[in-house]
């Protein structure tokens, strides 16, 4: 259980990290491995927190709890972006960190549940 809950973990990770990359890349900063982490660490600090407050262990792939996990870690992840790591937060940053990860949070989560249906379309939930 624990381990299937890391894996789903993984997927909002791993879309964190893609927007951090993007935005790295599309601004010309390179995608150091250090400059990276320092960048994704306020939205991945966020992330957990949106775990927990979504109660997300209840239903992983909830699109539902995925756009408020989405919402938390952007909208959190902003905050100690500014607050603690001392970096910008313009509007336009905010409105692509909201649409990215929405999606990106959204949208596993609809194919998971998809794939979950077909392998037991009675029991899904």
């Amino acid at each position: 259980y624990h381990g299937r809950m890391r894996r789903l973990l993984v997927f909002d990770v791993v879309v964190v990290i893609v927007f951090v990359a993007l935005g790295r890349e599309t601004h010309a900063q390179g995608n150091a491995l250090a400059d990276l982490a320092t960048t994704a660490a306020p939205f991945l600090i966020a992330l957990l927190v949106a775990w927990a407050a979504a109660r997300i262990i209840q239903s992983p792939t909830d699109t539902r709890r995925g756009a408020l996990v989405a919402a938390i870690t952007v909208g959190l992840g902003m905050v100690l972006r500014r607050l603690l790591f001392d970096e910008g937060t313009a509007m336009a940053f905010i409105m692509v960190a909201i649409g990215f990860n929405l999606a990106g949070m959204i949208g596993w989560r609809l194919v998971a549940g998809r794939l979950l249906q077909r392998r037991d379309p009675v029991g899904v939930g």
